[in-house]
């Protein structure tokens, strides 16, 4: 019963922050790997667990959906179907051995991604000007790590989007979630046909990631994302330094 109720807090909280600033794998993922469930499939369950509650996030903005000027929407949306399956397909291929050895390397890339990403973007941003293709070719890399581990994809894809020229927050979140529901729900697929999902967890995790999901896009207007940002940043710090002291 207590490994149940971390995996249902984890999965309300991260419900809540992957609406609001992203990041809520950073919870889920750990809480199965430290109840027992092997990484690779602890991945496959915790992509699981979050989607619906994206897609209800994604619900939630639905009237801050829309194609932004000159934003390639329909490409964006079939490299995230092929990156999806591609990082899912790499996932599956993986050895276990070897997919324990990178979980801390995964969790250290995706703390710094996030935690620094936004401060990157605007340097980025007076430095560089990208293209419709160039966009277009991140975001498929962006879907194949995305499809494999995805911690922080989010916040790269908001980063990415920036330096491209985008600048309603609202209307970027709105595009984020339904990319990153079609780039996870395509590898679902694959976890779920490859048998990799523990669903009495999973199942537990989803319900409780959907209603964290919904209230978090309700409420994210009226968050002040720099704080929850900083917290989340810090237990991603804390949980990618137990993942490193548990190698030795």
């Amino acid at each position: 019963m207590a490994a149940y109720l971390l995996l249902i807090c984890s999965a309300f909280a991260a419900g809540i922050i992957n609406s609001v600033a992203g990041g809520g794998s950073f919870l889920t993922f750990p809480a199965l790997v430290f109840t027992g469930v092997p990484s690779i499939i602890a991945n496959a369950s915790s992509t699981l667990a979050l989607m619906p509650g994206t897609s209800a996030s994604a619900w939630a903005y639905r009237d801050d959906f829309r194609k932004p000027e000159g934003f390639p929407l329909l490409p964006m949306l079939i490299v995230s179907v092929a990156g999806g399956i591609i990082g899912a397909l790499l996932l599956l291929f993986t050895p276990q051995r070897t997919f324990d050895s990178a979980i801390p390397w995964l969790m250290l890339a995706s703390t710094l991604l996030f935690a620094f990403g936004p401060r990157i973007s605007p340097i980025l941003k007076r430095a560089f000007r990208i293209g419709p293709v160039t966009v277009v070719t991140v975001q498929l890399l962006l879907a194949i790590y995305g499809g494999y581990f995805g911690g922080a994809v989010g916040i790269v894809m908001l980063a990415t989007w920036s330096v491209f020229g985008l600048t309603d927050i609202h209307v970027m979140n709105a595009n984020k979630t339904v990319l990153a529901a079609t780039m996870n729900g395509v590898a679902v697929v694959l976890f779920i046909i490859a048998r990799k999902i523990w669903w009495p967890q999973t199942l537990a995790m989803l319900v409780a990631a959907v209603i964290g999901g919904y209230i978090g896009a309700r409420s994210a207007k009226t968050v002040n994302q720099g704080y929850l940002r900083t917290a989340i940043s810090l237990v991603s710090a804390a949980i990618t330094i137990a993942f490193f002291l548990r190698r030795h």
